[in-house]
């Protein structure tokens, strides 16, 4: 082992030896230092390895980067190709939309022109109907103040009939009422006619008791 490592521990102990130094102390410090020394190569071996580890994983890193910034690179691309497939999209889209907004906008000027035309038309339709009404009520109007005034005329001379039979009426209810009782009085004076009345004697110092005499009755003259 020791003659693997760039130390000569032998030729070290032959220096301490002529030195002076004891050869048993001598021995025991060149082991340590033969120690010391692959310690410390050890140690640099470490770091070499360390080393070479950092080194390979930095190449891996720098390798998965690369590959990695490759990966972005394709991304990126594929997202604007995305993006301007997407642009092309919308452009597309945008325009159909405008054209459509044009077609409708076409679609209702001539639905408003209809409209337009469709309600100028129920106008004229409902002035002609307003006047034909107008004139329809106008004239039930006047045929109704026709006949309502025909039903008057009809209804006054009615009356009119209806007040000379009236009269008729109360003069033969008159004439009758004054037959009978001219009858009556003529009966009445044909029985005071036929009675005797006798006249009482009556004292000087009493009220002379008379019996009224009959009225005069003077008949009506019958026409």
């Amino acid at each position: 082992m020791h003659a693997a490592v760039a130390f000569d521990s032998y030729n070290y102990v032959r220096k301490l030896r002529d030195a002076g130094v004891d050869e048993r102390q001598a021995a025991i410090q060149a082991e340590a230092m033969l120690d010391l020394v692959e310690e410390r190569l050890a140690t640099k071996k470490d770091l070499a390895e360390q080393n070479i580890r950092l080194a390979a994983i930095e190449a891996g890193l720098k390798r998965d980067i690369k590959e990695l910034d490759v990966k972005l690179e394709t991304i990126e691309a594929g997202l604007k190709r995305d993006i301007k497939e997407l642009d092309v999209k919308l452009g597309t889209i945008e325009a159909g939309l405008k054209r459509d907004i044009k077609e409708l906008d076409v679609k209702l000027g001539t639905i408003e022109a209809s409209l337009k035309r469709d309600i100028k038309e129920l106008d004229v339709k409902l002035e002609t109907k307003f006047k034909e009404l107008d004139a329809k009520t106008e004239t039930r109007f006047k045929e109704l103040d026709a006949k309502t005034e025909t039903r008057f005329k009809e209804l006054d001379v009615k009356i009119e009939t209806v007040k000379i039979e009236l009269k008729q009426e109360m003069k033969s209810l008159e004439f009758r009422m004054v037959i009978k009782m001219g009858a009556m009085i003529l009966a009445a004076i044909g029985l005071m006619r036929l009675w005797s009345i006798p006249v009482p004697y009556v004292p000087s110092h009493a009220q002379e008791m008379r019996l009224p005499a009959p009225p005069s009755t003077v008949l009506p003259s019958l026409k």
